[in-house]
């Protein structure tokens, strides 16, 4: 990098403002963020011109300006200024987190990739994220388009329930913004975000900055006309204001207008402003290969910097007062430099860390769910109780999380068809006439926007509950689950999700199909920072739904279609403090010559099949594939020699082969038979009975690989 960053002298504009700049905006402040952006940009651009003059260390590996984009964001930021506001943004936005408490240094040292700041070298510079209890939250920002609307809305959403149902008064005339470019418009994450909080009125803007282009595409290709507020003049519950985001004037009327509105909670509200891109998409792209010179040239003409100099200057300070706040930034801009510079490089042996909650109590706590203290007071135990009425398995959970609502206000309950229904599986039922439409509530038909709202309720503190009604709807998901598994990793520990997502998949009674009957539950034990639950009875699923739910991590329920429409899965209630701890698995029966390991409803029809074996047969029921109780298992092959892996997700690559892989490695020496698993073959779930009973694993294929194993 140079080693002395400069600002650029502001070149005015061709006709100064003759308009006198609006009361109620601290402009000198304004002018310096904006001037500081403009600056950060200017030295990391540098920096990618002298690649190869500079030391590695010193680079900026991905760099993305906000020139163009800067002045209207900071007037922006500057109306953000509540108690528990909260932000979701995108990699453009780093002049809107400069106006709402970002440092220099730590805008320098992330993309410098240096210790601490946003994620710790962990993430990409300008992924940023602003935790702040007394302030603008900036959520975790992700690396996908579109992303940041959903958990804004959540935000949103968050703001009335606790200013509602908790009775926190600090959070009226709160609000929540996105903001989004105009590309990001054509996402899912807008569309379910723009139904949520218009239906529900909540307290939210979009700020949608245009500058006609994503990457190299047209916004009339994202947009039809190329212009969201006007083919959203329709829409009911929804304060649209359209305009220029390089007038200084026009903008900040326009945004405190539509802020005002926001706060007074008349609902939410969407701001497009258009704005040039004065730069490439990024450091690796030029876009001289797909725009004009004229096209480059009328960009730069719309430049918002000098426009914002003229209106400031005379009127509201001298040109002696502009050149000593230009003096102010530079300094600035090269003591901040020279902090992040001489900041670590991030530690190599810690990059483990932060996967799953650290609980150590010298391990600073996330943003995000329950606090210690609060898990700590509901209480707990591992000890079942042994005079509990006999249950099936959906009165289980059902009466699971009626205990929990009772004695936690924090926790909600939501998903398609969750409320009045109580449920396509009617697990819910009863729950939201006991508790109330904002606590257990339905949502819009958008998995997106439900795992989204429930990520950012969890960082405002709840605890959400969250049901996708079948596996196989999660898929429209899978950008929110997987960047809710990341959260606290690429975060170092400053950000957590832990919500709990209750999801229904395979096989039902006697029926199965390819939408409904999915299992696939390796996808999720792949996934980082995920737990993975997969109870087989209504005792363990009490234990470990009220386990995720006391936990600091994010948790997969997984609910089987089989054992909640029969009675399959019945055992007595274990009481209301039960939890079964993540990672220890049951011992079905014990046995002699083989292991047989399963989870969910495969274990009832291992149980069935091991009968006829005597003691020969030992069943081990995981309970739990992430973590999964490796101990257990591998002790029970060192003794038994022989090991039968059942499960109902595909054979290729399912959980099975990772438990056959740790045995092959942990326990080679003790085997006597090599390790097999039984599975579906490598096809989706049929629908005809016969046709089902030929692909999932039944009571007579599991008894002939036990006889097989055993050498009957």
């Amino acid at each position: 990098m140079p080693a002395k960053p400069a600002v650029r002298p502001v070149t005015r504009a061709s006709s100064a403002s003759l308009t006198t700049p609006r009361a109620g905006f601290d402009w000198r402040r304004i002018a310096y963020d904006t001037l500081v952006s403009r600056s950060l940009d200017e030295v990391e651009e540098s920096t990618n011109k002298l690649r190869n003059s500079v030391p590695r260390e010193h680079l900026v590996l991905y760099q993305f300006s906000a020139r163009g984009h800067d002045m209207a964001q900071v007037i922006l930021g500057s109306l953000i200024d509540g108690v528990h506001d909260g932000a979701g943004a995108y990699y453009r936005s780093r002049p809107f987190l400069l106006s709402v408490g970002l440092s220099i240094p730590d805008a320098f040292g992330s993309p410098l990739g240096r210790a601490g700041g946003f994620s710790d070298g962990r993430d990409i510079g300008v992924v940023c994220n602003l935790p702040n209890r007394a302030g603008c939250t900036v959520l975790p920002m992700s690396g996908d388009v579109g992303s940041q609307y959903t958990p804004a809305a959540g935000w949103a959403q968050s703001i009335t329930y606790h200013r509602d149902s908790l009775g926190d008064a600090s959070y009226a005339g709160c609000m929540s913004v996105a903001l989004g470019g105009d590309a990001s418009v054509a996402t899912s994450g807008f569309w379910a975000s723009l139904t949520m909080a218009t239906t529900l009125k909540l307290p939210m803007l979009f700020y949608i900055e245009d500058n006609d282009l994503g990457i190299s595409v047209r916004g009339d290709m994202q947009t039809p006309g190329g212009d969201i507020a006007r083919n959203l003049a329709s829409f009911t519950n929804l304060f649209i204001r359209n305009g220029s985001g390089t007038d200084p004037h026009e903008a900040a009327g326009l945004l405190q207008e539509a802020v005002a509105h926001v706060r007074s909670g008349e609902g939410p509200a969407l701001v497009r402003l258009t704005v040039p891109r004065l730069c490439s998409h990024s450091g690796p792209d030029n876009q001289k290969g797909y725009r004009t010179d004229a096209e480059l040239a009328a960009d730069q003409a719309r430049d918002p910097l000098p426009k914002l100099h003229d209106y400031l200057v005379p009127a509201f300070m001298s040109v002696a007062e502009w050149a000593e706040l230009e003096a102010e930034v530079a300094r600035d801009i090269a003591a901040g430099l020279d902090e992040a510079r001489a900041r670590a490089i991030p530690n190599p042996a810690t990059i483990a860390q932060h996967v799953m909650a650290d609980e150590s109590p010298d391990v600073a706590e996330a943003m995000g769910g329950l606090s210690r203290a609060e898990r700590a007071a509901l209480p707990s135990t591992e000890i079942p109780s042994d005079d509990g009425e006999l249950l099936r398995y959906a009165e289980a959970i059902r009466r699971t999380l009626r205990h929990e609502l009772a004695v936690n206000p924090k926790v909600v309950v939501f998903g398609e068809d969750v409320g009045r229904k109580g449920g396509v599986h009617l697990v819910t039922e009863g729950l939201q006439k006991q508790f109330g439409n904002a606590r257990v509530f339905d949502t819009s038909l958008s998995e997106e926007g439900i795992i989204g709202r429930a990520v950012a309720m969890a960082i405002s503190g709840l605890m959400p509950v969250a049901e996708i009604q079948f596996r196989k709807y999660a898929d429209p998901a899978t950008e929110q689950l997987n960047n809710t598994g990341t959260m606290r990793w690429r975060t170092a520990n400053r950000f957590a999700a832990p919500i709990v997502v209750r999801m229904p998949g395979g096989f039902g009674k006697d029926v199965g199909d390819p939408w409904h009957s999915l299992s696939d539950e390796v996808r999720f034990a792949h996934a980082y920072g995920w737990q993975v639950a997969m109870p087989s009875n209504a005792a363990d699923a009490v234990g470990l739904l009220r386990a995720a739910m006391r936990s600091p991590n994010p948790t997969i329920f997984f609910e089987h279609r089989s054992l909640l429409m029969t009675g399959d899965g019945s055992a007595r209630y274990p009481g209301d403090d039960y939890v079964v701890p993540f990672g220890k698995a049951r011992m079905v029966r014990e046995g002699t010559d083989l292991t047989v390991v399963s989870w969910s409803a495969m274990v009832h029809r291992c149980n069935e099949a091991a009968e006829s074996f005597g003691d020969r047969v030992e069943l081990i029921d995981l309970r739990t594939i992430s973590p999964w109780d490796r101990q257990s298992v591998l002790a029970s092959v060192r003794k038994t020699g022989r090991c039968l892996i059942v499960h109902e997700d595909n054979i290729t690559a399912g959980f099975g082969a990772e438990i056959a892989s740790v045995l092959a490695q942990e326990a080679f020496w003790h085997l006597d038979a090599p390790v097999r698993r039984l599975a579906p073959m490598d096809i989706p779930v049929p629908y005809h009975t016969v046709l089902l009973d030929a692909v999932v694993p039944g009571v007579e294929s599991i008894q002939a690989e036990i006889e097989s194993l055993l050498g009957v």
